[in-house]
């Protein structure tokens, strides 16, 4: 444990630094006071392709940068020189933002224990699933070895608890949003358009957009920001619908550029479906267009209604004219939609923004470090 006036030594570990927006965090932890070390790789790959670490000045931390075992590989990926890493710094706290039953976290939460350090891990699972092994072992051996869990939404808060989890957890998403690049453009869209960004695959329901979006009527436009393996699939869908001339296809942007995709929009979509084995856990996309004061439109999986709250339209999901008639709402109605805008807004600066996130972080380290 640090002396009475010594900062906490905290490491923060996840592959998801690669993005310098979400690096953010660390910067706002360290300005807290917090002697701060955060562990990234070079790279991160997924169906998305190979995200490289962005460029960008760690302002008040150390930035680590390890190579990864199995890069690509969800849950069996580790982080290569990390056990040498934690013996030379020796922090007071390792916090793994990685699920329980993966390889990296078991890892580092043996290496932290062997260290002298405490440790939390980070889960966004909502569903109760029971694991094959070597991952119900892994899964097990984080709960007894963990001082304190991170769930990123409600559902996964139970499931830790319907697991036998018997720490301390606090409901908290894994980043925030920063409110000043994240704001409203200056001039609105002069043509109602429609926007999502985000992975193309099945759980997504961006099928269910453009069948929505084809009912609709007078002017509008629709941007689909992202890539992944329904790409083709949801192109072919829009030719068969006839929206070819409503539509417009962009390729992933730098995390830089979203606030500007984002702000060239009327509205954003989230239209999630459940499946047997993932529901919506978050939806971080969701905060940051609240963020930019464009209304949300999503489907009730997972966590998306409680994320939008009142300050944003919800349908039944997989329901098509009930996702229409959202839409021509907001496009028939341009008051209403900037009423809901700001309202979006205001949730976001009171709950969801990068400063509010790391403070809570924050103060989970320091009660762990009381109670030690």
């Amino acid at each position: 444990m640090p002396g009475t006036n010594a900062p906490i030594r905290a490491m923060l570990i996840s592959k998801a630094y690669v993005s310098v927006e979400y690096r953010r965090k660390a910067e706002l932890l360290a300005a807290g006071g917090l002697d701060l070390t955060l562990v990234a790789p070079p790279s991160w790959k997924d169906e998305r392709g190979d995200s490289r670490l962005e460029p960008g000045e760690a302002r008040g931390y150390r930035l680590e940068v390890l190579p990864l075992a199995l890069n690509g590989h969800f849950h069996l990926h580790w982080f290569r020189g990390l056990n040498g890493l934690i013996r030379r710094l020796r922090p007071d706290i390792v916090h793994m933002e990685e699920e329980p039953y993966n390889v990296a976290t078991a890892l580092a939460l043996r290496a932290a224990q062997q260290a002298g350090a405490q440790s939390v891990f980070f889960t966004w699972q909502n569903l109760n699933r029971r694991y094959p092994l070597p991952f119900r072992l892994l899964e097990r051996y984080c709960y007894r070895t963990a001082d304190a869990a991170i769930a990123g939404n409600r559902d996964a808060e139970a499931v830790l608890r319907a697991k036998g989890y018997a720490g301390p957890i606090s409901v908290l998403p894994q980043f925030g949003v920063d409110e000043t690049r994240f704001r409203p453009a200056s001039e609105p869209p002069s043509t109602f358009t429609i926007g999502y960004v985000g992975r193309f695959v099945t759980g997504k329901g961006v099928d269910l957009l453009l069948r929505a979006a084809a009912a609709l009527g007078g002017e509008w436009r629709l941007r689909l920001v992202g890539s992944g393996p329904e790409r083709e699939s949801l192109a072919g869908l829009a030719t068969d619908l006839g929206l070819a001339d409503r539509l417009t296809w962009v390729a992933p942007v730098p995390s830089a550029e979203v606030p500007e995709q984002l702000q060239s929009l009327s509205c954003l979509v989230l239209p999630s479906i459940s499946l047997l084995n993932w529901k919506e856990q978050f939806g971080r996309v969701l905060i940051e267009a609240m963020a930019c004061g464009v209304p949300v439109v999503g489907s009730d999986s997972g966590e998306i209604p409680h994320v939008i709250g009142d300050a944003g339209l919800v349908f039944p999901e997989g329901d098509v004219e009930g996702l229409g008639r959202h839409l021509e709402r907001l496009r028939a109605d341009p008051s209403a939609a900037t009423a809901l805008g700001r309202a979006a807004r205001e949730r976001v600066l009171a709950q969801y923004t990068q400063s509010r996130i790391a403070a809570q972080t924050a103060a989970l380290y320091e009660g762990i470090t009381r109670r030690r």
